[in-house]
């Protein structure tokens, strides 16, 4: 398909308001990770709470994405959009006005922030019921390259939190988030046309589908590893390499850079050669990339360019999923949404905290790492076993224009 083709294809505003809605709401979701080594000093805070202290808002977002994935069927997506972002903002406010200063309180903030993880279940539907099936993984990689707002977070909240005091950064992140909510209302519109609403029985009969368990397993390691590193990786660097705060912000947002703009190419590749095909590759990649990172490698420099191969595979493996979901699951794409995010968090939690209790536990991160390398291998194996069933049912010439 020529470029020209799939700009006309669908409404251009409201897949980059769906983006940028996104992007931000990413960019708070991660917030404590960044903050970490600060936050973790000031409170005294052991290696396994600061894994679980990052990975809660991963969680929260994760059951969240369910929550939101029902109010957009119900709601319409623009509606649903507003109200997690009045919610985010209210509780980035109390943060930053309150006093942040026990381990259980910012738990707490960690779920507020879950809300912003739950963009996922609002942008991606946005987007989708503006675009042909031949342009889904296309629509879906640039709205889904909002991943990158996780990296700003990693390149700005260190040294934001040595200048002004970390939790005063809650109150900075308000500031582009109003920006964001006012783009997203003027020009975010709604596709045309009604999708009937589920009641909650119809939700979890979709569970009843072997399908989408596979797409939450896939996603749960492609989503789940760059989440969970997005939010490790500045601890990582500090507590692996000594590096200063900001320096492993840098060194994490060059990483979360690489995984959140290769979403749109692996949407677009997935497009063109088939989703399978990409996914199958990229879990590969990952498997090999994650079990080197495993080994403890000497130099910050060397972890640096290994996390890098291995985001950059996750990031086009997550753009080939969401090629792959609304083929399969079109009319039920917003509660699939939901619980294929809720999936990837699931997945990004589970790696950030194994990664804390790995290090209390071991003394290094090793056993995380190989343990959700592990994973990637297993997804492999279990793409191979669904692929022949695929492309000869939903996923056959006589049903679908993709490529499958």
């Amino acid at each position: 398909m020529q470029k020209t083709t799939f700009w006309k294809a669908g409404h251009t505003p409201t897949l980059l308001a769906a983006f940028f809605y996104f992007d931000l709401s990413f960019m708070v979701w991660v917030l404590l990770g960044p903050l970490g080594i600060q936050i973790a000093k000031d409170l005294g805070l052991s290696a396994s709470q600061k894994g679980l202290m990052v990975a809660t808002p991963l969680l929260a977002g994760a059951l969240l994405r369910i929550v939101m994935g029902m109010l957009v069927d119900h709601l319409k997506p623009k509606k649903a959009g507003l109200i997690g972002q009045l919610v985010v903002i209210a509780g980035l406010s109390w943060a930053w006005l309150g006093n942040l200063h026990s381990y259980e309180q910012l738990l707490f903030l960690g779920i507020i922030l879950g809300v912003a993880g739950a963009a996922f279940a609002v942008a991606l539907p946005l987007a989708s019921r503006w675009y042909p099936p031949e342009h889904q993984g296309t629509a879906l990689g640039i709205a889904g390259a909002g991943n990158s707002g996780t990296a700003f977070a990693a390149l700005f909240a260190p040294a934001l939190a040595i200048a002004f005091g970390w939790q005063n950064v809650f109150g900075l992140a308000i500031i582009p988030l109003l920006i964001a909510l006012v783009v997203y209302m003027v020009f975010a519109k709604d596709a045309p046309g009604e999708v009937p609403t589920k009641s909650l029985g119809e939700y979890l009969a979709v569970l009843k589908d072997k399908d989408a368990w596979w797409f939450m397993f896939f996603y749960s390691v492609t989503f789940g590893g760059f989440s969970g590193l997005a939010s490790s990786l500045t601890i990582y660097f500090n507590t692996q390499y000594g590096l200063s705060p900001v320096t492993a912000g840098y060194f994490t947002a060059a990483c979360v850079f690489a995984g959140s703009m290769v979403r749109p190419m692996g949407g677009r590749i997935a497009d063109r050669i088939g989703g399978i095909k990409t996914l199958s590759v990229m879990y590969v990649i990952a498997a090999c990339f994650l079990f080197v990172a495993a080994t403890g490698l000497q130099s910050a420099t060397g972890a640096v360019i290994v996390f890098v191969g291995a985001m950059l595979a996750l990031g086009t493996g997550n753009g080939a999923v969401f090629q792959l979901v609304p083929q399969r699951f079109r009319k039920e794409m917003g509660v699939m949404t939901g619980l294929v995010g809720m999936a990837g968090g699931i997945g990004g939690f589970y790696l950030a905290s194994s990664l804390g209790y790995s290090h209390q536990i071991t003394g290094s991160y090793q056993l995380g790492l190989t343990i959700f390398a592990s994973l990637a291998v297993i997804a492999l194996i279990g793409l191979s076993l669904v692929k022949k069933r695929w492309r000869t049912t939903w996923g056959s010439a006589a049903m679908t224009t993709a490529k499958i």
